[in-house]
């Protein structure tokens, strides 16, 4: 997608493209949009990161909070639907299930928000191996390493809209 293109969309037709960028929160994007001219994807990217970067703690864990759970609670975007497919969280044998859906609960009750990784960068075991291990951090560093992975995922889902 041309960055002409970009700059000259209205809020609305931004959201359209790129309200899902960070999912479930439409409201990184319309932030965002109010940056433009954006000189490249690149700089639309960074914008979108120094918006992350710039909440306050509350408003970091409220949009950990939109994402949806691994296994369980939120509605996917047919984006999340297919990494979580390409993942193999779709096809958890019912014992991964189980101790997923524990590992998360447990994860939640410790941090106040979902266990967050990009899955697209992960597999069923690596992604359980982390919740296993992650929830031993302090909520700081669980906090920064949550947004560095919504971070990921952001810059996977840009390249998406661009090619």
């Amino acid at each position: 997608m041309e960055m002409q293109t970009v700059n000259s969309m209205n809020c609305e037709q931004f959201l359209d493209v790129f309200g899902n960028v960070i999912e479930n929160c439409p409201l990184v994007a319309a932030a965002v949009w109010a940056g433009r001219p954006f000189s490249s994807l690149s700089a639309l990217e960074k914008n979108i990161g120094d918006f992350l970067d710039s909440l306050p703690r509350s408003g970091k864990e409220g949009m950990l909070r939109c994402i949806p759970d691994l296994v369980g609670r939120g509605t996917l975007s047919p984006e999340s639907q297919r990494e979580r497919s390409q993942a193999g969280l779709t096809s958890l044998t019912a014992g991964q299930r189980s101790q997923l859906s524990e590992l998360n609960a447990s994860y939640k009750g410790r941090f106040n928000f979902p266990f967050v990784i990009c899955v697209r960068m992960s597999d069923k075991e690596t992604i359980i191996q982390q919740l296993g291990s992650r929830i031993h951090n302090s909520p700081e560093q669980e906090l920064q390493i949550a947004i560095q992975e919504v971070k990921k995922m952001c810059h996977l889902r840009l390249m998406d809209i661009s090619s």
